[in-house]
């Protein structure tokens, strides 16, 4: 579209059909390929800026974590790494690694966000999903931090025991009746289970564990709670106040949208550069003003790094770069 309108050619043809076409010489030869590699050199500079590029703006005490896999050039496969400031919004430079499941990784990605300016020594909380590799790190390396379990992936893996109880309630009718039985079984469930994980404080929750333990099909359900519950409820209490009970996992909506949807990337590298650009450019960049049928800004007009206390009126993200 782009290329049409500066040559006044191709589309624009078919757009302004009364108008005459380039003459010679001034056809555009632009194409998407070009565009790629200025990102990229835009990537190089945000990659350049990693140290020291938030130090003094942000002081944070809650943290939101998750990743986002990612297909390269010849079938290999590669995550982002996300960390995020879960009172103003800002992230911090993401890093690519091979795998979630590796403690090492996640270290890797706190140690290029305090290179950036984070002070790890004042964190409180982090939220994420259940991977193995960020609660091995946060029992090794940020021992005084608590671990929030993000509550939106724990009702994905509360589908399996959902499922299966459902069944066993079904199991001796048929048919229609089968159907309703199901489905009443999972409204009850979902009841109980929205009763533990959204309860004002750890009490509450205890008691609303107590009663999806005694529904004849809430027990491995509640097994399930139990052995978390600790890290769901850390959100309620106040000395946790921004920790958030779910990850960022709208971030990713807004990296998708960018060019070549945040995935198309042939190298690891590229990968990378085009992250820590994805960071830069949304740091800057503010939220809309108007709500959405089911999205909610929290800052509307705001760009996280005016939450955060940083005046830039006038500075865009590429003029941030020096690009």
């Amino acid at each position: 579209m782009l290329r049409s309108w500066l040559g006044k050619q191709e589309r624009y043809l078919l757009w302004r059909p009364l108008d005459s076409g380039p003459e010679a010489g001034e056809e555009c030869h632009l194409c998407a390929s070009t565009v790629h590699r200025w990102l990229d050199k835009a990537g190089v500079k945000a990659a350049e800026s990693v140290e020291g590029q938030l130090a003094g703006i942000v002081q944070t005490v809650a943290a939101g974590t998750d990743g986002l896999w990612a297909k390269l050039r010849g079938g290999g496969r590669r995550v982002v790494l996300l960390l995020h400031d879960s009172l103003t919004g800002v992230i911090f430079p993401p890093l690519v690694a091979k795998g979630e499941e590796s403690a090492k990784s996640w270290q890797q990605l706190f140690a290029r966000a305090q290179q950036a300016g984070l002070d790890l020594t004042q964190l409180r909380g982090v939220t994420s999903d259940g991977a193995k590799g960020i609660i091995a790190y946060l029992k090794q390396g940020l021992y005084w931090v608590q671990h929030q379990r993000c509550v939106w992936h724990l009702w994905r893996s509360l589908k399996g025991p959902m499922a299966q109880a459902v069944k066993e309630a079904s199991a001796e009718l048929e048919g229609a009746a089968a159907k309703r039985k199901g489905t009443q079984i999972r409204k009850e469930l979902a009841k109980l289970v929205h009763n533990v994980i959204d309860a004002a404080d750890y009490a509450q929750a205890e008691q609303a564990l107590e009663l999806l333990c005694d529904h004849p099909f809430g027990a491995q359900i509640a097994q399930t709670l139990n052995v978390c519950l600790d890290r769901i409820m850390v959100y309620s209490l106040d000395y946790y106040q921004g920790v958030q009970p779910v990850t960022p996992e709208w971030c990713w909506r807004d990296f998708r949208l960018r060019l070549s949807h945040g995935r198309n990337h042939g190298s690891e590298q590229r990968l990378e550069r085009a992250a820590l650009l994805w960071a830069v450019y949304r740091n800057f960049t503010p939220a809309q003003e108007r709500h959405e049928r089911k999205r909610h800004y929290r800052h509307p007009g705001l760009s996280p790094l005016a939450v955060a206390g940083f005046p830039h009126a006038h500075i865009s993200y590429l003029d941030a770069l020096e690009v």
